[in-house]
């Protein structure tokens, strides 16, 4: 004996983005990994390889960079 499946639309990844994020806000905003990367490198290198006492010290000037760049995008990093 067949049984017959209910139909049930399929998610696709077009309509999956388009209930995740209002219209306004997807193609406007980027994500925060996709910008500021050569500043986030630079900010990473500073902090993982500095011999000073205190690196986050020693490196503000890069991460001040790195903030204000993230800043210039809309994202407020504390």
């Amino acid at each position: 004996m067949a049984t017959k499946e209910a139909s049930m639309p399929t998610a696709t990844s077009a309509n999956m983005a388009a209930v995740a994020k209002p219209a306004d806000q997807a193609s406007t905003k980027p994500k925060p990994c996709c910008v500021c990367k050569d500043e986030k490198s630079a900010r990473d290198e500073c902090m993982l390889f500095s011999n000073a006492k205190d690196p986050q010290q020693d490196c503000a000037p890069t991460i001040q960079k790195y903030k204000s760049c993230m800043a210039g995008f809309g994202f407020n990093l504390p």
